[in-house]
Formats: structure tokens, C-alpha cells, sequence
């Protein structure tokens, strides 16, 4: 007996030595993407991310919308399948959208800011550059989400394969020139300067002499809606822009000589970015046909069609490695649309799908908690009455709101499980967070959707005295494009999607009821 549970114990023993303690997310990514591939092999990839303003995909108001942090990993995953070394690099600016929120917001935001810290995790991040927008909760909450961080100032070189890439941070031209030299210093043969500020003043920084760095990443934009497209000057000192709110990632290839030497653009690699080029114009006119409301379902289905065979093509060109040229040390650019027909991974697709089942119920939960009514508006100012007031004299006008996509904006929330979400919920429900309107989630009801008084104004002074000076009569573009945005609706003309709303009653004459 006493040597069968010797037996047992060295058993136990012997197993719990082959035990190890499982690796943080991302720890075997980074691993891999650092130190699987040949220290000799002869190139690498880079992937770069910048000014993401706390999006894990895209709102899906239109069709066929880039982005999606699922998207990215793919890329990257997929790029680590191949032998070259494999760096993913965040430039700042990616955890918020905006630099401090409301009371209501704070659940959601930083469960989103942890989503995406997750979710950098698992593709191995590197390293990432500071904006002012990831410290919207403070400099400890963001320390807290672990990512590898480069301060302002800050080097940062990493092996990649037969040479060593430099990641330097900077707000100025001297602090890049200065941190570019330090990376030099510590053996970086390829320097890639991430500027915290906007493309035009990274243009002006690019010509400083002398700058030290191969290429340089403006990872900052002005406004929400100034990072719209990806932008590359071919400078001495290249400046790239990429598209805001993760719609996008840059993609630098390097490929080595035999001997170490300045890198140098590679030229073999421009025609296939103009070969890109020519593919992303059709497909935006594409996109712009299959988002005309109306437009035939047979004959959608067709450009739906046609614009995925482009994407195929364009990606095709955009991904595989480039190959050495010549004895020189070289490099080239491409950016990489998260175009909707792509893959996502579905580790970096989980962490987004569990941040969409708990931001719901946190949202419910907080404003049946803390939740507020909206103040009551100013004295002889109009409060929110609901459509049923406004049924009680236009009720002509209703079968033409009833057709139109209006009426279903809170189905279309609920059909995407995100009835919930507050970065939705403004411009689907009627006196969003204005006076006499609602404030909060538990309080929606009676007030789903694009209501009469969201385009026409809050209508109680109307129904209490009818009169064309106490209601707006005929909103213009500037009432629509509050939600019809370059985001949200990228596509929107005004005079193409207004006719899509008007019908009898409503902005035409009523239908003559004729006798028999």
C-alpha cells in the first residue's frame, strides 16, 4: 500500500512539473510574432494601426462600411502564417473617441477601451504611442489595460529578422529627430517616426533635414470626421495618414540586401499600389449605387456582387509579400481597407462579441440606477409630444412615414442587439437627450424611431395652436445630416434621399378620394 501512494505522489509530482502556467492573451502572439521566425530572414512585415477613437467595428448604418478590429487581427494573423517576422504597432489615440464623457457613458466606454486592449493583446501587439484621447479615463486606467506603451520621446527597437526597426514617438521636429538618432544608436537600421499630430503638420516636420527617420505616421486628426481617407506623400521622408476609427491599417514591407544599407522606397511596389487605386475608384462608385435607397433588389444584388469580386482583386494585390530588389535594402507601403467581405478572427471576434452582450445590459442597468429625466424645456419653449399627437391632425402624412426606413430605425437597433448602445441610440429615438425629450435607455418607449418631430422640431406648442411659425414645415439638409454624417451615412445626398421619405400628405398633396 505505502508503494502505491509513493507511486501516486511521484505521479503527481511528475505531472505537475510538465505543468505550465498558461500565457496572458497575446503573450504566445507576441512570442511568435517576435521570435518564431529566422533571426536571419531576409525581410518583415509591419502592421500599423492609428487614431482608432475607441471603435471595435463600424456602426453598419450603410453597406458595405470598413472596419472591425476582427478584421485587422485577421490580417495580421494570417500575415504570421508566412516566415517573415511579424510586428504589430499601434500609433496612440485608439482607445476613446472623445476626451471625457457624460456620467451614463463611462460603463460603456471603458468596457469598450478593455475590448480593444483585449483585443491588441491577442495580435501581439508591440508597442503603441500615447494621444491625449487614451488618457479620456485617466493615465491609471489606461496603465491598468497593460499594453506595451512608448511615451513621447520614447524608442523603441524591436528585431525583425536580419535587422532591428526603430518605433520612435514624438508631438515635435526636434523630438523626432532626436529619438530617431537615439534608435540609431541602438542598432535600428529602419525607423518609423509615429507623430502625434495631423497630417499637414507631419508634411512640415518630414522636411526637417536630417530627420533620421525611413517613414513617417501623422497619428493624429483634428476632428472626428478629418481622418476620412488614407492619405501617403511621397516625400524624401514618406508621411502616411491612415483612415480613422480602424477602418484601415498601413502595411510596411521591408525587404534586406546582403549588407546592411539605407532603405529606400521600392519602386517595383507602385504599380501595384495604382493598380489598387484604380480598384478602390470602382468600387466607390459601386458603393454609392448599391446605397441608393430604392434601388432594385435584383439589380443590388448584381453590384453586390461585382463590388465583392473587386474587393478579391484588390486584396489579392495588397497582401503578399514583396520581394527583394536588387542587392539594396528596401521598403514599400500599402494601406489595407477592412473592407466588409473580409475575414475576422475569432479569438479577436470573441472579445468584441462579448463586449455587445454585456455593454447592453450595463447601459439598462445604469440608467434604471442613475438614470435622469431630461430637463423640461425653457418657458415658450417646445417640448417632444410623440407621433400619436401628431397622427391626431396629419394622419394622411403617416402611410408615407410608415413605408420608409424611419419608421424602422429602433427594429433595425434591436435586429443588431444594440438597442442599447449609446453611441446608436441618438439617431434612433425621437428627442434624444434634449429638453422635454428622453434621457434615458429605460425611458424610451413611445419615443422608437425617427419620429415626425426628430426632422420637424418638438411639435407641443403646434398641437396645442397649429401654425406654420411654431414648427419647423420644411427641415433642410442641415436637420438630417446630424445623423445622415460622412460616418454614419457616407453616401447621403440630399437631394437623392429626401424624395424617399415625401408621398401624399407628406410633403405632397394629399391623394383626391373621388366618388364613384
Amino acid at each position: 500500500m505505502r508503494r502505491l501512494v509513493l507511486g501516486g505522489m511521484l505521479l503527481a509530482a511528475l505531472a505537475g512539473c510538465s505543468r505550465k502556467e498558461a500565457p496572458a492573451a497575446g503573450a504566445d502572439v507576441a512570442s511568435r510574432a517576435e521570435g518564431s521566425a529566422r533571426a536571419d530572414a531576409p525581410g518583415a512585415v509591419l502592421f500599423f494601426s492609428a487614431d482608432m477613437r475607441g471603435y471595435l467595428g463600424p456602426c453598419g448604418c450603410s453597406e458595405n462600411m470598413r472596419g472591425g478590429i476582427g478584421r485587422a487581427a485577421s490580417q495580421v494573423m494570417e500575415a504570421r502564417k508566412g516566415a517573415l517576422p511579424v510586428l504589430y504597432i499601434d500609433g496612440g489615440d485608439s482607445l476613446f473617441g472623445e476626451p471625457s464623457f457624460e456620467p451614463q457613458q463611462v460603463p460603456q466606454e471603458e468596457r469598450k477601451a478593455r475590448a480593444l486592449a483585449e483585443a491588441m493583446k491577442r495580435m501581439g501587439l508591440s508597442v503603441r504611442a500615447l494621444g491625449e484621447l487614451d488618457d479620456a479615463r485617466g493615465a491609471n486606467f489606461r496603465a491598468g489595460l497593460g499594453l506595451p506603451e512608448l511615451a513621447p520621446g520614447g524608442v523603441k527597437v524591436l528585431p525583425a529578422g536580419a535587422r532591428k526597426v526603430g518605433v520612435v514617438s514624438a508631438t515635435d521636429a526636434a523630438g523626432l529627430k532626436q529619438a530617431s538618432a537615439r534608435a540609431r544608436e541602438q542598432g535600428a537600421a529602419f525607423v518609423v517616426g509615429l507623430f502625434h499630430g495631423t497630417l499637414t503638420q507631419a508634411q512640415q516636420v518630414a522636411a526637417t533635414p536630417e530627420l533620421g527617420a525611413d517613414l513617417v505616421l501623422a497619428t493624429h486628426t483634428a476632428t472626428e470626421f478629418s481622418g476620412e481617407q488614407n492619405t501617403l506623400t511621397r516625400v524624401a521622408v514618406p508621411v502616411i495618414a491612415l483612415q480613422s476609427k480602424g477602418r484601415s491599417l498601413l502595411r510596411v514591407d521591408l525587404a534586406y540586401g546582403p549588407q546592411p544599407g539605407r532603405f529606400t522606397p521600392q519602386k517595383t511596389a507602385e504599380e501595384g499600389e495604382k493598380e489598387a487605386a484604380s480598384i478602390e475608384r470602382r468600387m466607390e462608385l459601386l458603393d454609392r449605387e448599391i446605397n441608393l435607397p430604392g434601388l432594385d433588389a435584383n439589380l443590388k444584388r448584381l453590384k453586390q456582387q461585382k463590388r465583392e469580386e473587386l474587393a478579391a482583386r484588390r486584396q489579392a494585390v495588397l497582401t503578399p509579400p514583396v520581394a527583394p530588389a536588387g542587392d539594396a535594402d528596401t521598403f514599400s507601403v500599402r494601406f489595407i481597407p477592412l473592407e466588409s467581405n473580409l475575414p475576422s478572427h475569432p479569438e479577436a471576434q470573441a472579445v468584441v462579441s462579448a463586449y455587445d452582450a454585456d455593454v447592453g445590459k450595463m447601459n439598462l442597468e445604469w440608467a434604471k440606477a442613475h438614470g435622469q429625466d431630461c430637463p423640461a424645456p425653457e418657458k415658450g419653449q417646445a417640448a417632444f409630444v410623440g407621433n400619436t399627437a401628431c397622427a391626431e391632425c396629419h394622419a394622411e402624412a403617416f402611410p408615407s412615414w410608415e413605408s420608409s426606413k424611419h419608421h424602422e430605425a429602433w427594429k433595425t437597433l434591436e435586429t443588431a442587439g444594440k438597442q442599447f448602445h449609446l453611441n446608436c441610440t441618438g439617431c434612433h429615438v425621437t428627442g434624444w437627450e434634449q429638453p422635454g425629450g428622453v434621457c434615458r435607455l429605460d425611458k424610451v418607449a413611445g419615443r422608437e424611431n425617427v419620429g415626425c418631430e426628430s426632422c420637424h422640431g418638438p411639435g407641443s406648442l403646434h398641437a396645442e395652436d397649429p401654425s406654420t411659425e411654431n414648427i419647423t414645415a420644411r427641415p433642410g439638409q442641415v436637420v438630417c445630416v446630424k445623423c445622415h454624417n460622412p460616418e454614419n451615412s457616407p453616401h447621403f445626398d440630399f437631394a437623392t434621399y429626401v424624395p424617399k421619405i415625401l408621398g401624399p400628405g407628406h410633403g405632397q398633396p394629399p391623394a383626391v378620394k373621388r366618388g364613384p
